[in-house]
C-alpha cells in the first residue's frame, strides 16, 4: 500500500487494509473506479476509472487482472498528481 503525501500535508492512497488509516488522522474514502463484468463480453472484466477522469481498462480474463490494472493505473497517477474524485 503506497501513501502519497502532498506538500500541503494531505495524503492519498489506493485503499487497502494493510494500514489502519484512521490511526493517521481523518479519513475520507471515495470511489475511484468500478471493476465489473463487461456486459457485451461474457466472461470478461473491465476497470472503469471515469470517477477520477481516467480511462476504461480491459477487457481482462479475470477480475484479479482487472483489479491489478486498476491499482497500477491509480498508483501511477498518484505519483504524477493528486487524483480528485467526484461524488
Amino acid at each position: 500500500m503506497n501513501i502519497y503525501v502532498r506538500p500541503d500535508g494531505s495524503a492519498q492512497c489506493v485503499y487497502g487494509e494493510d494500514i489502519n488509516l484512521s490511526q493517521l488522522g481523518t479519513v475520507d474514502i471515495r470511489r475511484a473506479s468500478h471493476v465489473e463484468p463487461i456486459p457485451d463480453k461474457p466472461g470478461k472484466w473491465g476497470a472503469d476509472l471515469a470517477p477520477v477522469g481516467g480511462p476504461f481498462l480491459g477487457p481482462f480474463d479475470t477480475r484479479t487482472e482487472a483489479l491489478s490494472a486498476e491499482v497500477a493505473w491509480l498508483d501511477n497517477e498518484l505519483t504524477q498528481r493528486p487524483v480528485h474524485v467526484t461524488r
